[in-house]
């Protein structure tokens, strides 16, 4: 059983799951750090807010930081943004690349008599021995 879970674990497709899975974890924390500490202050300076992270409301009591969900969703473009164009396009246009490859020519072909394929510079069919123009 340990041998199996072995094999498991060691899959090209588990294996390049969790390195994906750290990588992207990664990426997040870089793109959070990009929001918060440039992105929102550009933007908070072009809006005479200077910190996004500090807006909030209070409701009975409760404080909504609406400011933390900004962020969360510039975030988020950004991480699609950058999963789109760096990821989704170019294997967009790697799988068109190689869907272009012309067809193989042909090396066969149907005898009209028996429907049998036969080498396309024969003569005679080979299974009902009759001539092929």
């Amino acid at each position: 059983m340990l041998k199996e879970f072995r094999q498991f674990l060691l899959r090209g497709n588990v294996v390049d799951l969790a390195v994906g899975v750290v990588v992207g974890a990664a990426f997040g924390t870089v793109v959070s750090a990009l929001v918060s500490d440039l992105l929102t202050p550009l933007i908070g300076a072009v809006a005479k807010v200077p910190d996004f992270s500090k807006l909030s409301f209070t409701l009975n009591g409760s404080t909504f930081m609406y400011g933390h969900l900004f962020n969360a969703l510039i975030s988020f473009v950004l991480v699609a943004g950058a999963v789109f164009f760096f990821v989704v396009k170019p294997m967009n246009l790697l799988v068109a690349h190689s869907r272009t490859e012309a067809p193989a020519d042909p090396t066969t072909r149907k005898c009209p008599e028996c429907m049998s394929e036969i080498p396309i510079n024969a003569k005679r069919c080979m299974y009902c021995t009759q001539t092929v123009a």
